[in-house]
């Protein structure tokens, strides 16, 4: 699985954080306008990918960065 972090290259403070097991066709879904969350910000620029074996760690992973200790995380490290 994969836990991704994108920022629009439209709005700069609009982020997008997920979590897939295809990175590159989530991304061109995204791109494309197929997400309803983010189909407004498009086109998006990925900020990080990590990979992680478990889809349970991959989701807490990716709840983590959601949340306000994980966001000044990214903020101080990307």
């Amino acid at each position: 699985m994969y836990v991704y972090k994108l920022k629009s290259k439209k709005d700069p403070f609009q982020v997008y954080t997920g979590y897939t097991s295809n990175f590159k066709e989530r991304l061109k879904r995204h791109n494309t306008g197929q997400s309803p969350h983010t189909s407004k910000y498009t086109p998006w620029e990925v900020e990080f990918v990590i990979w992680i074996n478990s889809k349970e760690k991959a989701i807490k992973f990716e709840k983590y960065f959601k949340s306000g200790s994980g966001r000044a995380f990214c903020k101080k490290h990307f």
